[in-house]
């Protein structure tokens, strides 16, 4: 079953919001050096977002305004992506991406913050907020998969072993650039930004994604929906409405753990909410955050 906060606002995609401004930040995290974007508003609520597999942080860039007047918005990158390091050997695990949520957020200093995440980040979220209880406040979890099977796990892993594409040129990478899973609802420009930051030169001359292959290739299994059971806290579950990824089953498994769960469903949208419709998810994320209490 899944809610709609307001289901009497127009269903079509929304005006997106503009290009937030950021600063870059770094944080230590279990010998590694995490980058994160820092959207501002010091002093105010803070609120962090944590991206998907194969992603960055640059994917709130077009939402993260949405929120600054009233959070200090935060953006990581997860080891192994964005402009974090690369973990050698490679150590891409659920649990260690949630401890490296807990370390960050002890190096930042938040406390009863707003936890976001997005897919695999999403899942990420609800491991750390289920394992590490006392910091969050309020969680929102975006269109993730919450029980991987194992045909999805071979699927990412073969994906992971086979060598990535290369380009001649940063030209040819953003013309080139494609989302996975595909997607034809967010706006060309929104996706030029993403290209764009997105892309880096390596040493040999080629230009390629700024991931390690090894965060497909050593993809581990999680059941996430009986980590709903230990959220105490006020949570939204946020589903595309063209993304299949929170089926009614999957959903109604996590009401039966989390009986206060908000689930609500952001028009005009697929997998990627917050480059689909960016001003759709901050609505409807915004509405929770008023109407749910810490």
């Amino acid at each position: 079953m899944v809610e709609r906060l307001h289901p009497g606002r127009a269903r079509e995609a929304e005006a997106a919001p503009e290009l937030a401004a950021y600063d870059s930040g770094y944080v230590s995290v279990d010998g590694l050096r995490l980058h994160y974007l820092d959207y501002g508003s010091a002093g105010r609520p803070p609120m962090l977002c944590v991206h998907g597999g194969a992603a960055h942080a640059h994917w709130f860039d077009f939402v993260a305004a949405g929120f600054t007047a009233d959070y200090h918005v935060r953006a990581l990158d997860l080891r192994g992506h964005g402009d974090s390091d690369w973990a050698k050997p490679p150590l891409y695990s659920y649990p260690r991406y949630a401890d490296d949520i807990a370390e960050a957020v002890d190096r930042l200093g938040l406390e009863d913050f707003v936890l976001v995440g997005h897919s695999m980040g999403g899942t990420i979220s609800l491991l750390y907020a289920a394992t590490h209880p006392g910091r969050v406040a309020r969680l929102i979890v975006i269109d993730s998969t919450l029980r991987m099977t194992e045909e999805r796990i071979a699927n990412l892993r073969n994906l992971g072993a086979r060598e990535g594409s290369r380009y001649a040129s940063r030209e040819e990478f953003l013309h080139r650039f494609r989302l996975r899973p595909h997607g034809k609802s967010a706006a060309p420009h929104i996706l030029r930004h993403l290209a764009n930051c997105s892309a880096r030169e390596f040493p040999d001359g080629s230009w390629r994604h700024k991931f390690d292959r090894d965060v497909y290739a050593r993809r581990e299994p999680i059941d996430g929906l009986p980590l709903w059971s230990r959220i105490k806290i006020p949570a939204l579950l946020v589903k595309g409405e063209a993304s299949a990824r929170i089926t009614p089953e999957i959903a109604a498994q996590v009401k039966a753990n989390c009986a206060h769960v908000v689930i609500a469903e952001v028009p005009g949208a697929e997998h990627h909410v917050t480059i689909d419709n960016p001003a759709g998810f901050v609505r409807v994320a915004s509405e929770f955050l008023r109407e749910a209490k810490p």
